[in-house]
């Protein structure tokens, strides 16, 4: 039997039968999955023995499930189909071309309007590249070179764009990862300052385990960064508005609550 998948024209990867789909270049996403790895291994191999040992076994094992989600999280939204559409096949191009001249169709924008079933309007755009009539909140990534469903944008340190069927596994990356940044950050000071109180000065607690700078100001360089960016996510998820269509004009506004489900 012949799958949909085999048939995208699109510039992404597909793997595993069609379970995994990601995008042309995921250069990044494997540096940024390094990163990661690299900057929990050093806190768990320079930083937890120590506080294990004078503090709690639980400090090592609450990281351990914070990078498990991390690490689940990104690879979820690295290699789920974030919604691609279909293009048109070749009938139905040919079907398009002679229905030009009908009413609802303006060929200098080619712009199909539609009536909902409570009334309200909605216009189509056409897709030069696809071939299709854009349903709402779908837009076309350049990057990808396919229309993707409630497109919010291409993430390069996931190497796949952001939609509707990879959000809530980056909405849960971006909470976790910001979560890991800040634990690690806390428990690398109090590192720092039991170590002084068996040290005389600061400088011999932090030659002791030098990788605690190094975590320190990598989670400092990255974590405004993500906060930021999960804090968009929060409120596009409260406002159910997506920020590539953030300009147009909502004419409802749906339950808060209902929208983070």
């Amino acid at each position: 039997m012949v799958r949909k998948w085999q048939f995208l024209e699109s510039k992404n990867q597909v793997c595993c039968n069609g379970r995994c789909v990601t995008g042309h270049n995921i250069g990044i996403f494997v540096f940024a999955l390094f990163l990661i790895i690299v900057i929990s291994g050093l806190f768990f191999g320079f930083d937890c023995p120590y506080l294990t040992k004078r503090l709690s076994p639980a400090i090592p094992i609450f990281a351990a499930i914070l990078f498990l989600m991390v690490i689940c999280c990104i690879v979820r939204t690295a290699f789920t189909d974030p919604g691609i559409l279909p293009r048109a096949t070749a009938d139905e191009i040919l079907h398009l071309e002679k229905s030009d001249n009908a009413q609802n169709v303006t060929l200098s924008g080619r712009i199909m309007e539609i009536q909902m079933h409570t009334g309200q309007k909605i216009q189509l755009k056409y897709c030069q590249t696809c071939k299709i009539f854009r349903p709402p909140r779908v837009s076309h990534c350049s990057l990808c070179d396919a229309c993707i469903a409630n497109f919010d944008h291409h993430c390069p340190w996931v190497g796949n764009c952001v939609g509707l069927r990879n959000y809530r596994y980056f909405y849960l990356f971006l909470f976790s990862l910001s979560i890991l940044c800040v634990y690690i950050f806390v428990f690398n000071i109090i590192n720092i300052v039991l170590r002084t109180q068996d040290k005389t000065t600061v400088a011999d607690a932090i030659r002791d385990t030098p990788a605690t700078i190094v975590e320190s100001l990598e989670t400092i360089r990255y974590h405004p960064d993500e906060n930021g960016i999960y804090n968009n996510r929060v409120w596009d998820s409260s406002t159910e508005n997506p920020p590539y269509s953030f300009q147009q004009k909502q004419q409802q506004r749906p339950h808060v609550l209902r929208n983070y489900v």
